[in-house]
């Protein structure tokens, strides 16, 4: 074995293991080595089973060894930008960012540049590398429209323990948003499937015939009337899941004409005044207000909150300045 540079780790496969796939093996035993950092790991040669190369789904067998080289992080391909951030914590595992509505979390087809990830690159001198290279570790994302806080790993072992909260759900995400019409009720549950639309693939669904399990519950912090301010809690992260399950209960998000068609909700509004406060907002009225979770490394509980930005506050002023407001 002609071994490269790195930390090197071994194992001696124990009887109760035989049958596991090695990349499994691996992400159970090799801390804090992400999954995906284990694949990268198997894929470019650095892993050995009994001195050759194989692949990350081969099973093992009693009595094999296996030899791990974790070689330095290699830097990213995305280039970064200086690009002001709103940082509303750090240390060096983590980051909580308060996102504004119109950036894009991660470089992709259209935006490879100006997003989120190329403003944390510029930022952030001390990441040790996420998957194998040196990157931001997203764990959860917010829409580009969408604003507020996100919580972003610098670590391998930050990554690991906070994608273990979000799996089991022991993340506490309230959403802020504004809704059309007078919602029925204090609060409610909404516990629909999500998938992609059968019509539309660039859009989810509730209709869609491989829909997963999504819960969103809702309370009620304001009435304006035609408009009802909610707070809004997650209970599953699915894409648009929000937007997607209010829409579907008939109270779409005041700004989002993908699922709502807000823009023609609020041209046959009668009230003038009522319509110029409502198109003043450009976007989906949806804001990601606190967010609370266990420190990834002393396990303290930590909570965040991020003040209405300028756009949402301003809309709530003006429905309070035209209709008054009921506040519990």
């Amino acid at each position: 074995m002609n071994l490269p540079e790195g930390e090197r780790r071994e194992f001696l496969i124990a009887d109760d293991e035989r049958g596991t796939r090695l990349d499994v093996f691996l992400s159970r035993h090799y801390d804090p080595v992400t999954r995906s950092r284990i694949k990268r790991m198997i894929d470019e040669g650095h892993v050995w089973v009994n001195g050759e190369h194989a692949k990350p789904a081969a099973r093992l067998r009693g009595g094999d060894r296996i030899v791990a080289v974790r070689v330095e992080p290699r830097d990213a391909a995305l280039t970064p930008e200086d690009i002001p951030l709103a940082i509303v914590y750090e240390d060096s595992a983590m980051l909580i960012v308060d996102k504004p509505a119109g950036m894009v979390v991660h470089p992709a087809a259209g935006n490879y540049s100006g997003t989120l990830v190329n403003a944390l690159l510029f930022h952030c001198e001390d990441l040790s590398g996420i998957g194998g290279v040196k990157r931001p570790g997203i764990i959860h994302r917010l829409d580009k429209q969408t604003s507020g806080l996100m919580v972003v790993a610098k670590t391998d072992e930050a990554h690991n323990g906070l994608a273990r909260q979000f799996k089991a759900h022991r993340v506490q995400k309230i959403y802020r948003t504004l809704v059309h019409g007078d919602i029925r009720g204090e609060t409610g549950i909404v516990a629909l499937p999500i998938g992609r639309d059968p019509k539309n693939r660039k859009k989810m669904s509730p209709r869609s015939r491989s829909g997963k399990p999504a819960l969103t519950t809702w309370r009620v912090v304001r009435r304006f009337g035609d408009v009802t301010l909610l707070d809004v809690r997650i209970k599953t992260g699915r894409t648009h899941q929000i937007r997607v399950h209010l829409s579907a209960e008939g109270y779409p998000l005041v700004g989002d004409n993908v699922y709502g068609n807000s823009g023609k909700r609020i041209t046959a509004l009668r009230d003038r005044e009522l319509r110029a406060v409502l198109q003043g907002m450009k976007r989906q009225a949806l804001h990601a207000l606190r967010l609370g979770f266990c420190h990834p490394l002393n396990n303290d509980y930590m909570e965040f909150e991020s003040p209405l930005p300028a756009d949402m506050d301003d809309l709530c002023r003006g429905l309070e300045r035209l209709r008054g407001a009921v506040t519990e």
